[in-house]
């Protein structure tokens, strides 16, 4: 595509920790990111944790002038946090919330209010049809004992999946955000591998910013060195992620990120470090299928072998996270049979007076009310969580069939690798159809 040459486009993504009366400082760092955002030329601000609708609103406002296109996804009890800024009108905008994103009880970490989710933006860009994606996967707390990493790998697969059906027709796709995930994480790998999506800072030309592209580092004023433990200077678990199209080629040129505080202010934007990648846009030449046919179908069995351990791996996790399921279900049952055995005991107790024909209750009547109370309460509280460790097992559950469907569609390919499919491994796709990490290589 002719058009498609030499076109740039700018990309900034940051984690606001714009929670409300309890971040530090936040009108104060949501002013400061709107005036840096003027000056600066992005073409696509991505932006997590803008909790409030009014911040986002703000921000809207602001950036009228800039940004003339935005829009700010709804979801949950208090809102996914997901915004989009963009000199470029949006067509199109779509939201995928995930089947599970930790627990209703675990109030202090407030996941699961927060109703985490991704988001899709159709841009034109050039004439090129731009699929951006924002998302926020489950926080993680431990890293030595990870009660939601089942939750976070199917967070990521669903992801994956959301990506891959919904990006057939484009030329460009970009996803930005938290990932809540180290580069090497199970989740991460099963993301970049089934959708083909690259990583800027690993693929950037030229780099700008915190070592080893870290964006929760130790110097950040509000981070505690005890959130980092046992990575004392910092980790890396925000990203800009891109990949081209069968017509589109695209490169990281550049990729800078923010190093604690900001030059002239007494605090950073946020506890998180911003991301900006320049991406680089030219057409595609179609390659001809040549003599290097044999090294083509070796590097897509390779490719293949290895999505199926990490697929794998991630249905050993989901699994782990069955059984755990199971079992507080189990409990939950078991503490409910305990308050209804409870309350038929005070059924019991109060009804022998009215037996003996007019004796007098032993009991105080307020005893009666607080047992029954309290019964009431646990019969309330384990059925509700009964309720909810189902719905998260029946999610669990549809992700390790999904994954078990995968792994076997992965192995019949294998197996046909190199007699069965030698025509298969080397096919175009069809117009409009971008290939995944299931698919033959180009």
């Amino acid at each position: 595509m002719a058009n498609a040459d030499h076109v740039s486009v700018k990309v900034f993504s940051l984690n606001c920790w714009g929670i409300r009366f309890l971040s530090k400082h936040c009108p104060q760092r949501y002013r400061m990111l709107g005036e840096m955002l003027c000056k600066e030329e992005h073409d696509v601000v991505l932006l997590q944790e803008v909790w409030s609708e009014k911040d986002y609103l703000y921000l809207k406002k602001k950036l009228a002038g800039c940004h003339p296109h935005s829009h700010y996804f709804k979801s949950g009890v208090i809102g996914s946090g997901l915004a989009i800024f963009t000199k470029h009108r949006i067509h199109d905008t779509f939201l995928y919330r995930y089947s599970l994103n930790g627990y209703p009880y675990m109030a202090h970490h407030g996941d699961w209010f927060g109703g985490k989710a991704v988001g899709m933006a159709v841009l034109n860009i050039n004439n090129l049809m731009a699929n951006i994606y924002i998302t926020h996967l489950h926080a993680e707390y431990s890293r030595e004992k990870d009660s939601y990493l089942p939750h976070r790998v199917v967070q990521a697969w669903e992801l994956q999946q959301f990506v891959r059906h919904t990006s057939a027709g484009a030329d460009l796709i970009i996803l930005g955000g938290d990932l809540n995930m180290h580069p090497q994480d199970l989740g991460n790998r099963l993301l970049m591998s089934y959708t083909g999506l690259r990583d800027s800072y690993l693929e950037t030309a030229q780099f700008d910013g915190c070592e080893d592209g870290m964006t929760l580092i130790a110097d950040n004023p509000f981070i505690s060195k005890k959130e980092l433990a046992p990575f004392e200077k910092g980790i890396r678990i925000d990203y800009i992620l891109f990949k081209g199209s069968s017509r589109t080629d695209i490169l990281c040129d550049f990729m800078s990120t923010t190093k604690g505080f900001v030059p002239g202010h007494p605090f950073p934007y946020s506890d998180h470090e911003a991301l900006t990648a320049h991406l680089m846009l030219k057409s595609r030449i179609p390659a001809e299928v040549g003599s290097d046919q044999p090294k083509a179908q070796e590097s897509h069995a390779g490719k293949l072998a290895e999505l199926v351990d990490i697929l794998t791996e991630a249905r050993t996790e989901v699994k782990v996270g069955l059984h755990c399921a199971e079992r507080m279900r189990y409990t939950a049952a078991r503490t409910g049979v305990m308050g209804l055995a409870l309350l038929f005991l005070e059924l019991a107790i109060a009804a022998v007076p009215w037996l003996a024909l007019g004796a007098e209750q032993p009991f105080p009547r307020i005893s009666f009310y607080l047992l029954a109370s309290l019964c009431f309460a646990i019969l309330l509280t384990t059925f509700l969580l009964y309720v909810f460790y189902t719905m998260e097992l029946k999610s669990l559950q549809g992700a390790e069939d999904q994954m078990r469907l995968a792994v076997s569609s992965l192995q019949e390919k294998l197996r046909g690798f190199p007699v069965a499919q030698p025509h298969n491994a080397l096919r175009r796709p069809p117009e409009g159809h971008e290939p995944s990490a299931l698919d033959p290589e180009e």
